[in-house]
């Protein structure tokens, strides 16, 4: 859902999370934005490091079944999203997103096609140690058309690779925005969105 149509980049610092439960006088649009990839990537992490509204969450500790199904390259990890994410930035005073996060499972594909309606793109968050885990999210992605852009979730001791091969392994278009982020540190993750709105605003202004 788009009631703005932005012409120009983001260029001023958003909101800081926690600034307020209701929006600002200022604020004249608004854009759904997906936060999509393979279980344990951060999604969760991201959204509630940038909203500025307490975050809704639905993480649900792991059954031994689900367990068994639902591999992640970090151990230890015990619960997992089972219907969504939801939280809200606002950039610049005058544009707040709205960012839902997806289930990482591709087995809750009904649910996030059903997150999908009304999105105006999506930041799809990847682990080196573990690139073939985002090839499901990545496909949904393209099979609804939608825009996005990559950020690259970097934990402690991730390969690290240059843009161009991660293109290469990911097969992305080469417009594609690919950057590094980590969802623990608001500046970090802000920035990883802020590419995502640049992209989304290059494209309209192309479409236009």
């Amino acid at each position: 859902m788009v009631s703005k149509a932005a012409s120009d980049a983001p260029s001023e610092a958003p909101q800081s999370a926690g600034s307020g439960k209701y929006l600002t006088s200022s604020v004249v649009g608004a854009a759904k934005i997906l936060v999509v990839g393979p279980l344990g990537v951060g999604k969760t992490t991201l959204i509630g490091t940038v909203s500025e509204i307490k975050p809704l969450s639905t993480e649900a500790v792991m059954t031994q079944a689900g367990a068994r199904v639902d591999t992640v390259v970090t151990g230890g990890k015990t619960t997992t999203t089972v219907a969504l994410d939801f939280g809200r930035m606002t950039i610049d005073g005058d544009l707040v997103l709205y960012l839902f996060g997806t289930p990482g499972q591709q087995r809750f594909l009904p649910a996030w096609r059903d997150l999908a309606k009304g999105s105006l793109g999506a930041l799809a968050l990847v682990d080196t140690r573990d690139l073939e885990a985002s090839f499901d999210a990545l496909g949904n992605l393209e099979d609804l058309g939608l825009p996005f852009a990559v950020a690259v979730n970097v934990f402690p001791g991730s390969p690290l690779h240059s843009v161009d091969d991660l293109r290469a392994a990911l097969d992305l278009l080469p417009g594609t925005p690919v950057v590094t982020c980590d969802a623990r540190d608001p500046a970090s993750s802000v920035r990883a969105l802020i590419a995502l709105v640049s992209h989304l605003i290059h494209i309209a202004t192309e479409t236009s």
